[in-house]
């Protein structure tokens, strides 16, 4: 355990949306889905330092628009556990509002965080259903591994390890509310037919394997989402066109997508090239983990 004095930090890996199947609505609005997860090695830092008070500061790229009061939920995450002293450092890395999981990450390894600092220990199941009043993707943020996720993302079952395989993101820096996206896509109550997700395989061989697997998954955010914001697509079609890219998709409730590659030298010249040719976009590339 670290002691009162002593600083720590915790990395917000980004959320990927391998897939995302919506396969029904809740009577509550809430909606069903079936979704392969990972996790990129790359995202935002959290630093937890000593201090009298709750405080959140918020630095980096995308700190811009991001108020660190009681609204924020890397301070509701902190007040969830019962901490009310301690500064809070946020090193905001990724774009905001932009389907990768940014605030859900942050909220998550904000718990981990201080429990380790505070010593504090919850049960898997305790932990979770505190993860779950803070937002419906906070849960599966929280061990940052490859997993299958399913009703409104509390259902987090473990899938066979993926491949060494690398990945770019790219969001041309607009941003897409998620609430949005789900109205745009107009479901009514109740199961949503033939939308069901393909069975995982028990393994992938390489990354092209996997990529074959993707193939046949969607993600059923996307149309939506291009109808909101049309350049999507001109990403979609960049990432593409990219040599070496084994299949390209958009993340979450967008706008962010990906690439993946086989190798990281692949995606970090395919970030190299889209960042030539369109400067204003935003690109990390990295690893899933």
């Amino acid at each position: 355990m670290p002691q009162a004095n002593e600083a720590l930090a915790e990395r917000a890996c980004a959320k990927i949306n391998l897939s995302l199947h919506v396969v029904g609505r809740r009577d509550d609005g809430y909606h069903l889905l079936e979704s392969l997860v990972a996790f990129t090695e790359g995202g935002d830092l959290l630093h937890f330092e000593p201090g009298s008070d709750l405080t959140l500061d918020i630095r980096g790229p995308f700190a811009q628009g991001l108020e660190g009061g009681d609204g924020n939920l890397v301070v509701r995450a902190a007040r969830a556990l019962g901490i009310d002293t301690g500064r809070i450092v946020l090193e905001k890395h990724l774009p905001i509002a932009s389907g990768i999981g940014g605030g859900s990450a942050d909220a998550a390894a904000t718990l981990r965080g201080l429990m380790r600092r505070a010593g504090l220990k919850l049960d898997d199941g305790a932990l979770k259903a505190l993860a779950l009043r803070l937002g419906a993707d906070v849960p599966v943020c929280l061990d940052q591994r490859a997993c299958f996720m399913s009703g409104i993302g509390e259902v987090i079952t473990p899938v066979p390890a993926l491949p060494p395989v690398a990945i770019l993101l790219v969001n041309p820096l607009v941003g897409v509310a998620t609430a949005d996206v789900f109205r745009a896509l107009g479901l009514g109550i109740g199961p949503r037919e033939g939308s069901e997700h393909p069975a995982l395989p028990p393994r992938w061989r390489d990354g092209r394997d996997l990529a074959g697997f993707l193939a046949a998954c969607r993600n059923d955010l996307e149309q939506p989402a291009l109808a909101i914001a049309p350049v999507i697509g001109e990403v979609l079609s960049a990432l593409q066109q990219q040599k070496g890219c084994l299949v390209a998709r958009m993340s979450g409730s967008g706008a962010t997508c990906f690439g993946l590659f086989d190798t990281l030298a692949e995606a970090e010249e395919a970030e190299r090239a889209i960042r030539a040719r369109s400067p204003g976009w935003w690109g990390m590339a990295s690893r899933l983990r």
